[in-house]
């Protein structure tokens, strides 16, 4: 599969994430709506945009910039494949 490269289906493609984003997030807060799951679910979403960053910035730049990966499972097989088969002694 080729990389996406139209700027405008790229923008696209951000909108419609954060529409899935929205409406969940509404959905949920529907469901049981309380102070604590709107905070629960403010904690949720920036804890898990902080972890996008670490995998998708700060582990290329800081850690080891040779890391090249498309995604979590491409990351999990190259950090796999970089440890090797292990010698026990």
């Amino acid at each position: 599969m080729r990389d996406l490269s139209s700027r405008s289906l790229i923008v696209a493609k951000g909108l419609a994430f954060l529409g899935l984003a929205v409406v969940a997030a509404g959905l949920l807060f529907l469901e049981s709506p309380s102070l604590r799951i709107a905070v629960l679910m403010g904690v949720l979403v920036w804890s898990s945009c902080r972890f996008y960053y670490f995998l998708f910035y700060v582990l290329h730049n800081y850690v080891n910039p040779s890391f090249r990966y498309a995604g979590i499972l491409a990351l999990l097989g190259q950090l796999r494949r970089s440890r090797g088969p292990r010698q026990d002694a």
